[in-house]
Order: C-alpha cells, then sequence, then structure tokens
C-alpha cells in the first residue's frame, strides 16, 4: 500500500538492539499485500515473515500477535494517507478532501482490504474495538479540523452536531465506491460536494434555530 512516509518511532525491545526501520517497512508492505490477499481471518505471521523476507522472530519482535501488528499497522498508515485539506472555504476543503478520499478508496488494496476488515470486526471484538480507536477516531478527529475552520471562518454554526457532519463527510463516497462497486466521474463528486454543502448547512442552521 502507498502512502506517506511511515513515521513509526522504532522501539528498542530489552536486551536488543533499535529495531531496523527497513524490516519494518518490508513487513508493512507484506502485511498489506497478503491482507489483500487472504483477509484477516486467513492471515497468518508465517505468510507475512515469508512475503517480507524476514523470519517470524522479526515480526514478533515487533507484535505479540497478529491482532496487534494488523491494529497498529492499519492505524499509522490509515491517518497518514489522506491530508485534511485547507482551501480558505468550507466549500473547497469539502471538494478537496472527496476528491482524496475517492482517489483512496479506488486504490486497488484498499478496495481488497476494506470490506473484509468491515465483514471481520464484526467476528472478532477485538480487531473492532482496535480498529475503531486506531483508525476511526483518528481519521474524524482529523476531519473535525475542516468543521472547525468553517466555524472560526463563520461558514457553520459553532453549535453545529459535529457526529453526524462527520458522518456525512464520509459515508456516502464510501458507500458508493467499496460497498456498491460504483464509479464516481467528475460530475457525480461535484454533485456530492453539493449536495454535502446542503446538508453541512442545514444541520448548522438547525444548531443556530436551537440557540435562539
Amino acid at each position: 500500500m502507498k502512502g506517506k512516509p511511515m513515521r513509526r518511532t522504532e522501539r528498542k525491545v530489552a536486551g536488543a538492539a533499535v529495531l531496523q526501520a527497513d524490516v519494518t517497512a518490508a513487513i508493512t508492505r507484506a502485511l498489506f499485500r497478503e491482507l489483500a490477499k487472504t483477509g484477516y481471518a486467513a492471515l497468518s505471521i508465517e505468510a507475512v515473515a515469508k512475503r517480507a523476507g524476514v523470519g517470524k522472530a522479526a515480526i514478533y519482535r515487533r507484535w505479540p500477535s497478529k491482532l496487534e501488528m494488523v491494529s497498529e499497522l492499519l492505524a499509522e498508515v490509515g491517518i497518514d494517507l489522506i491530508d485534511i485539506p485547507d482551501t480558505g472555504s468550507l466549500r473547497g476543503d469539502v471538494a478537496a478532501l472527496l476528491e482524496q478520499t475517492r482517489a483512496l478508496l479506488r486504490r486497488p488494496l484498499i478496495t481488497r482490504i476494506l470490506p473484509d476488515m468491515h465483514a471481520e470486526m464484526r467476528r472478532t471484538p477485538a480487531l473492532s474495538s482496535a480498529v475503531r480507536t486506531g483508525i476511526q477516531q483518528g481519521r474524524r478527529a482529523r476531519a473535525q479540523e475542516l468543521l472547525r475552520r468553517a466555524m472560526d471562518r463563520g461558514e457553520l454554526s459553532p453549535d453545529l452536531d459535529v457526529e453526524l457532519a462527520l458522518d456525512l463527510l464520509g459515508a456516502p463516497l464510501y458507500w458508493r465506491v467499496i460497498v456498491t462497486g460504483q464509479a464516481t466521474p467528475p460530475d457525480y463528486l461535484e454533485r456530492l460536494t453539493a449536495m454535502t454543502l446542503g446538508g453541512l448547512r442545514a444541520l448548522s442552521e438547525q444548531a443556530a434555530a436551537r440557540k435562539r
């Protein structure tokens, strides 16, 4: 999976040297390719190690289990993949965010990994908790920056229902690309941007009305 360079700080293991960053990077690449190939349930430490060209011990020095390896790397890569844009206007920010999100969701590895991960979350509570805490909460916190900037500019009410607004920012595009697999031509993003802006402004007006 391609994205920004990993910002992972290599941690020391008791009695051992600092873990090698190039080995961690190889394991990370191998993990995502194995996830795309087999899914989480069938994923094995042995397969990841073999694809990365390392021994299993190299993985266990970094993570004590498959769950912790997947959770940590998904969180680190997932949060880094999208920058929250600052274009100076709510319309520009929403349009840029949707364009970046579409590009991310159309990546081959992403389209194969995400549906499996969401299905597995229902079967594996520990994975569900890790993904929600490490990925979803982190990304929603960053997306909230977009809303806060709009509030500071006076484009949205400071009493906006932020949680509902965050759902509106991401859910429709995710549903179309990942769940239904439909195309997203430029005119679709333009219409989706307009719809999203309309929804955000309606939420903002409702919040302002409640304050009066």
